[in-house]
């Protein structure tokens, strides 16, 4: 896949055509997610699971942003062991399987939620894995407009079920640092622009999904090592958090993957640049 190009066309879509997901298609997706979706820690044990439209009533009392539940033809469900990189590796395999969904001409929107066991119940999971992550997915309404959300505050947000797009607001220059967080001397120079390979990388990370569009990241880049920061956010819930900053990895790595194949993240942060207080950090890779 090119992940580049998906990444700049993918978009979370809010409603959904009558139009059935074909058993070839659904086939398709579960192939991918077994044999090439990307897995941030091949060690950790998940599951894919399919539900269609009949599950969404199910759902509407255990997922949903304040208890709205997007209606869509199909959905799928990751489950996970529960250890504590769950989570942003469940964020990375399904915005994998997002951009899968994208390259097949599928929309998609993640479904926020904060009880794995009510999940469960709602869709008679008997699995001893949690649910990781959710996402509502098929054909996305025909649209002439991209409309940007913006959100100041939680009293301050347009969260109207007619706007079709979240859109990112923070560029690369405000999310990458040199030496230490908050420093852009010298990362234009470091990162080139366009078509030089970390830019690419850091422009698709910029791209990746996150909840209520907070972006609630940022990258240090020191001797050679660059580091994946979560800046303190006090409306993203662990949860979605964790889902999120999974999201910005498979997109930084999947694209500088194209120049230089052998960048692995070190979720241990060993190496990882001096950072503000509240601020954490979550990996490290060598560049």
């Amino acid at each position: 896949m090119n992940y580049s190009m998906l990444i700049q066309n993918r978009k979370s879509v809010r409603a959904f055509s009558s139009k059935k997901v074909s058993a070839s298609v659904i086939a398709e997706i579960e192939t991918f997610y077994n044999s090439e979706a990307g897995r941030l820690i091949p060690g950790i044990k998940t599951e894919l699971l399919t539900f269609g439209k009949e599950k969404q009533q199910n759902l509407e009392s255990a997922a949903g942003y304040q208890d709205f539940l997007i209606g869509a033809p199909q959905y799928l469900v990751l489950l996970s062991e529960n250890v504590p990189e769950a989570g942003i590796n469940a964020g990375y395999i399904m915005e994998d399987i997002v951009l899968k969904l994208v390259d097949m001409g599928l929309g998609s929107c993640w479904i926020t939620f904060t009880d794995s066991a009510k999940v469960k119940k709602a869709l008679d999971i008997s699995s001893e894995l949690d649910v990781a992550a959710i996402i509502a997915y098929g054909y996305g309404e025909r649209t002439t407009k991209r409309l940007r959300v913006n959100i100041i505050s939680m009293s301050n947000v347009d969260i109207s079920a007619k706007r079709q797009y979240f859109n990112p607001k923070r560029s690369v220059s405000d999310m990458v640092f040199m030496n230490e967080w908050g420093n852009t001397e010298g990362a234009d120079e470091f990162i080139g622009f366009y078509d030089d390979m970390l830019w690419e990388a850091f422009y698709a990370a910029s791209l990746a999904p996150s909840y209520l569009n907070r972006q609630p990241y940022g990258f240090v880049i020191k001797d050679s090592t660059v580091t994946l920061a979560e800046r303190p956010d006090k409306f993203t819930t662990p949860v979605d958090g964790a889902l999120g900053l999974g999201a910005v990895l498979l997109h930084f790595t999947s694209v500088i993957s194209r120049w230089n194949s052998t960048v692995k993240w070190d979720l241990s942060a060993e190496g990882a640049a001096a950072l503000p207080e509240g601020y954490k950090a979550i990996g490290t890779c060598r560049i």
